[in-house]
């Protein structure tokens, strides 16, 4: 595998440092709130975030995130036949740009979700959820299983044709948390079967998985085993641990969980995934940072300093 860096798409001391720590591939959701810019299926606007970015020496290879507002695709609204002209049209200047990877969720409502952070290790700050302090309903309409899967059949079958003509690949996320409803809204990836019926919509190399292991963890699935179900189907990883279960849960550093990380990596090296990317997740914020504006839980600079330093370690020491 190859190691990866999630950053900011306008500048930010995380670029330096990416470079610093030898990596300069880099993933980044160029969402109008935070490029500045238009939307990014507008080729201009995804354009100049690419320039920004090798300007300082990376390299953007992959997208992550809703790139715009995707809630009619998702709740099935009105104008969501023009949001999926523009997805494709994203997909095409993706594809112009040599950017390969979209990774993407299908979580209706709400995205991934913390309730809040609790004292971890040597008093590092912890993002967690409990489901029992979640709010029980949401704003908006609220969606039944079958309808999610409606809504989603219908952007797949819009946007992954594309992809393949294209050469690219989209990753698809876990539910975060795998659960089957979130304030009241369904919620369909929480299961192996799930990500199979997905592939079912739309069975080619363009339709992936993106493993992020917490996840598939908290479905209390065999993460080895999963990996093995899922082989090359898996276009993107992202690395991080947590202890508890889907309902209840506290996330940690990278080498404080159960997870045999080291195990798991020789898999992704069996598995022959030489050229699929990886990244850390989630990391609890450590001394001195978490305060600032702006700063997003989970996403610490010094945390990931740490984490990349020992996905580092984990890579030589699988044979990379």
């Amino acid at each position: 595998m190859r190691l990866i860096e999630f950053v900011p798409p306008v500048p930010h001391r995380l670029w330096a440092l990416c470079r610093q720590m030898g990596i300069t591939d880099v993933v980044v959701k160029a969402a109008p709130e935070l490029t500045g810019r238009p939307p990014p299926w507008q080729h201009d606007a995804l354009a100049g975030v690419v320039a920004d970015l090798a300007a300082a020496g990376l390299r953007v290879v992959a997208l992550e995130g809703d790139p715009f507002d995707l809630s009619a695709v998702k709740l099935g609204l009105p104008g969501r036949d023009e949001a999926l002209e523009r997805y494709r049209l994203l997909l095409g200047n993706m594809a112009e740009l040599g950017i390969g990877l979209l990774c993407y969720n299908f979580m209706a409502g709400t995205g991934w979700h913390r309730t809040g952070e609790r004292p971890g290790r040597g008093g590092a700050r912890a993002t967690y959820f409990s489901l029992a302090e979640t709010p029980r309903a949401m704003s908006g309409p609220l969606l039944e299983a079958e309808q999610v899967w409606d809504n989603y059949a219908t952007f797949i079958r819009a946007v992954m044709p594309e992809a393949e003509r294209l050469g690219l690949r989209m990753g698809l996320h876990p539910d975060d948390p795998p659960l089957p409803s979130l304030g009241g809204m369904a919620r369909v990836f929480g299961s192996l079967e799930a990500f199979d019926r997905a592939y079912a919509l739309a069975p080619c190399r363009a339709n992936g998985v993106t493993f992020c292991q917490a996840n598939f963890k908290l479905m209390g699935v065999d993460l080895d085993a999963a990996a093995r179900h899922f082989g090359p189907r898996i276009a993107f990883v992202h690395v991080r641990d947590v202890r508890g279960t889907a309902e209840e849960f506290v996330e940690l550093f990278h080498d404080e969980g159960e997870t045999d990380q080291l195990a798991l990596f020789r898999t992704y090296r069996e598995l022959c995934f030489d050229d699929v990317p990886c990244r850390c997740d989630h990391v609890p914020a450590m001394e001195g940072e978490g305060d600032e504006p702006g700063f997003v839980p989970g996403y610490g600079t010094l945390g990931r300093l740490f984490a990349n330093g020992y996905l580092k370690a984990l890579l030589a020491a699988a044979g990379r």
